[in-house]
């Protein structure tokens, strides 16, 4: 008896884990996302001004991305980013915004 519980503790560690390993992967992927298909445009200086994560809250990130707008309204974000991109990136930008645990520029 004593040996399936502590089976079934590993295998709960490991379900973790492992669900862990993917969210930071796809955060990761966002970051990747994001510098090539965003900071072209968005750094300082240049045509669209500097945007990186901490540009805004989380809850501004989500409706952002709810709405599925570029250029204030005029493109369709998916005409800049990849649809199969988008949820990465969006990882990324709430992970990462103004009022995350975790804040970071993008560099």
């Amino acid at each position: 008896m004593r040996r399936v519980g502590m089976l079934a503790t590993v295998a709960t560690v490991l379900t973790l884990a492992a669900g862990l390993a993917l969210a930071a992967g796809s955060d990761s992927k966002g970051k990747f996302y994001f510098k090539k298909s965003c900071k072209t445009c968005h750094t300082k200086g240049a045509e669209g001004g500097e945007v990186t994560p901490l540009t805004k809250t989380q809850e501004q990130w989500k409706r952002y991305f709810t709405k599925g707008l570029h250029k204030k309204g005029s493109q369709k974000l998916t005409d800049v980013v990849p649809a199969e991109q988008l949820p990465e990136v969006q990882l990324f930008l709430v992970n990462h915004a103004a009022d995350s645990p975790q804040p970071e520029t993008c560099g």
